[in-house]
């Protein structure tokens, strides 16, 4: 996709100081189905776990608003059904993704390996710089039913320069972190951009003429970071939770 990556940037549609919105960030969260990409972002939008959640049909949406580096971040959150025949319908939604959540099972060696088909769909659908997560959920079945080591995970992340971490969307350890990483790191690559276009210049002229973004973007989104169990994250939540929205597209 050569379109140039951006956060949508919303500081004038603010009423006060309490309202304003710096930017919306659109994720999207992947991998196959029944790897728990539902119940993280519930873990993550609205701090829930729901023993009776189905597959998701089609694509949902919460979102959740932060505050990062002094911005107010708008976390918007696209879940995307997994199964094959959605396949279709959810890949027009990797447009304007500014990052992704790929998430595997731990306990599923197949939904691993599965996941270098689905770093390859990212990178024909997306834009060149989106910030990947690479998450391996359900880690409180890390025991007797791990069937991924996490060695393997890293080496996949090192790899393709992505982040990693594990996570649990049933007791939440990691979710929030691996989720304000994200977030954190894409602040970054629009911090990153709105500088190089202050600065004006050649690169900013070089690009306007067809130069790829990701010659632009080569910052920590290219770097591998290991988010161990338990990690904290310092960035402040500052809004209510809202409710999911279906989208009958």
């Amino acid at each position: 996709m050569g379109e140039e990556m951006s956060g949508i940037d919303t500081e004038s549609y603010g009423e006060n100081g309490h309202d304003r919105i710096d930017y919306v960030f659109k994720v999207v969260v992947i991998g196959d189905s029944a790897v728990g990409k539902t119940q993280l972002l519930s873990r993550f939008a609205k701090n829930e776990f729901r023993f009776d959640s189905k597959s998701t049909i089609g694509v949902e949406f919460q979102t959740r608003t932060v505050s990062i580096a002094g911005k107010v971040i708008k976390a918007q959150i696209w879940d995307t059904a997994g199964q094959e025949r959605y396949r279709a319908v959810t890949s027009a939604y990797y447009r304007g993704a500014l990052g992704a959540m790929l998430v595997y099972d731990i306990t599923k060696r197949q939904s691993f390996d599965h996941v270098a088909k689905w770093v390859e769909e990212l990178r024909a659908h997306a834009n060149h710089s989106i910030v990947i997560m690479l998450i391996g959920n359900k880690a409180d079945l890390a025991g007797d039913m791990r069937a991924v080591p996490i060695e393997n995970a890293v080496d996949f992340a090192q790899d393709q320069g992505l982040f990693f971490s594990e996570t649990s969307a049933l007791s939440g350890d990691n979710v929030d972190g691996a989720f304000l990483r994200l977030l954190e790191e894409i602040h970054g690559v629009i911090a990153k951009r709105k500088a190089l276009e202050r600065g004006g210049g050649d690169l900013i002229g070089n690009n306007l003429n067809g130069t790829s973004n990701a010659a632009l973007y080569t910052g920590s989104s290219k770097k591998i970071h290991v988010m161990p169990s338990g990690s904290g994250c310092a960035l402040e939540d500052v809004s209510d939770l809202k409710k999911p929205s279906a989208c009958s597209c």
